[in-house]
């Protein structure tokens, strides 16, 4: 069995971008720019959004934090995406999810130019990631793909289960599994209403559980052998925690790890390459890769 590092992976990227910067700074180029936008006080955001300005630094990125209240309207959060649309230094940003229940999500995501949506949300990066055109992939998915080229795990021909459909993580990483200049492998989406979850996982070479259900993937559906990618991130309370918790994955790890190929621990597997897939993407914008 071997240990993906996350960590160590997303380090060794991290490097590489923070070089390519300076090269780029050196010849005259303009430091690229992200930004992101916060809203109230969600735990889990804000260790993300702190993560990410530690990853700017890292990178050797220019970052910006606007921060609301809960309370902030529609009307003002619009505002300030058009705003920074506009913006010339802003070479990318993201408005961080999930927002308060009074604002549209999909109305805020709608409004980011998707020129500077380094997220990967946007419908027209969606659309394009889907037949396989150049695009910002969102961070998660995109890290995933990092890892297992990195590790040099075939995907090509191999049965592929996904658990989970949500639009973050189990929808996009389906349609890249599938590319045929990606993944190449045969994809099965699972979801809460999938009859007998056991028997598709047990025929499954790599499995990616991204369903938020702590232990959920159990060693008796896990076949010799395969490759478990674990994207869960469920804060469990936990005294002996200086923090009062503990992050669990969606795969019970002690069980599941002796049958496993590869593996992905909870923390320090997919977590630290979500941040560094969104420096790739913050590059490529203020390199307007893509997007001329």
């Amino acid at each position: 069995m071997t240990l993906i590092d996350g960590k160590a992976t997303a380090a060794a990227i991290k490097q590489q971008i923070a070089e390519e910067v300076k090269e780029i700074i050196a010849k005259g180029g303009k430091q690229p720019h992200l930004a992101a936008v916060l809203v109230g006080h969600d735990g889990g955001s804000e260790t993300y959004v702190k993560n990410k300005v530690i990853a700017c630094e890292q990178c050797g990125f220019k970052s910006t934090l606007i921060r609301y209240e809960d309370n902030v309207t529609e009307e003002e959060l619009l505002a300030c995406v058009d705003k920074l649309n506009h913006d010339d230094d802003v070479d990318g940003f993201i408005v961080q999810l999930p927002l308060p229940k009074h604002i549209d999500e999909q109305k805020i995501i709608m409004a980011i130019d998707y020129r500077k949506d380094v997220d990967g949300f946007h419908p027209i990066n969606v659309g394009r990631m889907a037949i396989g055109l150049p695009c910002f992939i969102s961070a998660t998915p995109l890290g995933i793909m990092t890892l297992l080229q990195h590790y040099n795990i075939e995907t090509s021909g191999k049965k592929c289960v996904i658990i989970g459909r949500s639009n973050i993580v189990g929808k996009p990483m389906a349609q890249l599994m599938l590319q045929k200049h990606l993944g190449d492998a045969t994809v099965t989406v699972c979801h809460s209403h999938t009859k007998d979850i056991k028997a598709e996982c047990l025929n499954a070479d790599i499995i990616i559980a991204a369903i938020g259900k702590p232990n959920f993937v159990t060693a008796d559906m896990v076949k010799e052998g395969a490759v478990i990618i674990d994207v869960g991130t469920t804060r469990v309370p936990d005294p002996t925690k200086k923090k009062g918790f503990h992050l669990n994955g969606d795969v019970k790890f002690d069980e599941v790890a002796p049958k496993c190929s590869y593996i992905t621990p909870v923390p320090g597997g997919v977590g630290p390459m979500t941040i560094c897939s969104l420096m790739k993407n913050t590059l490529a914008a203020a390199k307007k890769e893509y997007y001329k």
